[in-house]
């Protein structure tokens, strides 16, 4: 009963008495949740898909931007931190729409029991955090296939996307289908656009002849991409161009400290300093 009657305040986006009689589907059963456009709503179905362990949608009110003003997971998240597997698909925008945009929080942190898909134009951008992943921490897993992370800020690694440094337990893993990541910033860590941690798994994929797009993000070390002690990193129909670390002699596109590192067809080019220089091993196919 609770579920289906928080269900019909999210779609509302209004807060409903109690006391009404409705039929529900068992609380297990997977939904689909449209969500009004409002702060409130998006919390409110954020919460509601955490309180299963069953995979739900959450249909985004389209052409919304969620405009959150204050954190709802912790000070650091504008939203309830995701520990279920939930989607969400759009097109919408969720947005620190804090004053100035000074809030100091990301706009989402996946647990290590969470999944986070955003699917069909769903845009984090201006998330602004003291820490690792502005627009998204990922201790779980994480799914973007058409969607974009942009100008959002981390004081540490990843100021689009953080795979968390994970010594041991779940391994984070973020999979990115022609969804382009630009205007991302750290001052001082490691990723501009996106860092992939210690065991974690990272997959960017374009479309050939129109591949993703890295570009203009920013960083102290790899400001397109930093992988550091990570599992794998595979890039392929992958364009990093365009962006800048702030370290001399360090590299502008992609940093790799270890791991394993993929790139097919993937130029990286005109980053500065330089591309990759200062990677150990060297980045495949990466030169300058």
């Amino acid at each position: 009963m609770r579920r289906l009657h928080s269900v019909v305040q999210v779609l509302l986006g209004t807060t409903i008495a109690a006391g009404g009689v409705i039929a529900i589907a068992p609380a297990a059963q997977a939904i689909t949740i449209p969500v009004a456009c409002s702060e409130n709503a998006l919390v409110a179905a954020v919460t509601l898909a955490n309180s299963t362990p069953t995979a739900d949608t959450l249909v985004l009110a389209g052409g919304c931007t969620y405009g959150m003003t204050t954190g709802h997971g912790g000070a650091a998240n504008a939203l309830p931190v995701i520990t279920t597997p939930i989607e969400m698909v759009g097109p919408a925008t969720v947005t620190n729409a804090s004053l100035l945009g000074l809030g100091l929080f990301r706009i989402a942190e996946v647990g290590p029991s969470g999944t986070l898909t955003l699917t069909t134009g769903v845009a984090f951008t201006r998330g602004n955090v003291l820490g690792d992943g502005g627009g998204i921490l990922n201790r779980g897993a994480v799914t973007l296939t058409g969607s974009t992370l942009t100008g959002n800020t981390a004081s540490g690694n990843g100021g689009g996307l953080a795979n968390a440094d994970t010594p041991s337990g779940t391994a984070p893993a973020a999979t990115l289908t022609n969804s382009p990541l630009s205007g991302n910033l750290t001052l001082l860590g490691n990723g501009g656009a996106v860092y992939n941690g210690l065991r974690g798994t990272l997959t960017v994929t374009g479309v050939s002849g129109s591949p993703l797009f890295i570009t203009n993000n920013r960083a102290g070390r790899g400001g397109g991409i930093s992988a550091v002690r990570s599992t794998a990193t595979t890039l392929t129909q992958t364009a990093v161009t365009g962006n800048h670390a702030f370290l001399l002699g360090t590299a502008g596109g992609v940093y790799r400290q270890g791991g394993t590192m993929t790139t097919t067809d993937s130029p990286i080019t005109a980053n500065t300093p330089n591309n990759c220089v200062g990677s150990a091993p060297a980045v495949p196919n990466c030169t300058g």
